[in-house]
């Protein structure tokens, strides 16, 4: 049953991509709590907040490339939505939706 789980892990064929207003971020610092710096691909570094129905879900440390929605009255800063997993990156990168150049995760 284990085996079964890493393999469908490895097998990601599809990433969920962003929607509407929502952007692809790598995070850069965190500040404490549930707040930290995301430098965004549309060029803008915003402060991402982890909104507390997914506080205990999703574990984030710098370098892990997330989805981001910006909040509708302050466009510097936003809501993390997603954690991209390793094979997803993967994928984003084969596909063009991130930079080859850019950091290794």
């Amino acid at each position: 049953m284990e085996q079964e789980e890493n393999q469908n892990e490895e097998r990601i064929t599809r990433a969920p991509l962003p929607r509407g207003r929502e952007v692809i971020g790598i995070i850069e610092q965190r500040y404490g709590g549930n707040k930290m710096k995301v430098n965004c691909l549309d060029e803008k570094g915003r402060v991402g907040r982890v909104p507390g129905r997914l506080k205990r879900e999703l574990w984030l440390r710098p370098g892990d490339v997330v989805i981001i929605e910006p909040w509708e009255l302050d466009n510097t800063k936003g809501d993390i939505l997603l954690k991209y997993k390793p094979a997803q990156i993967a994928w984003l990168r084969k596909n063009g939706y991130l930079e080859k150049d850019s950091e290794e995760f």
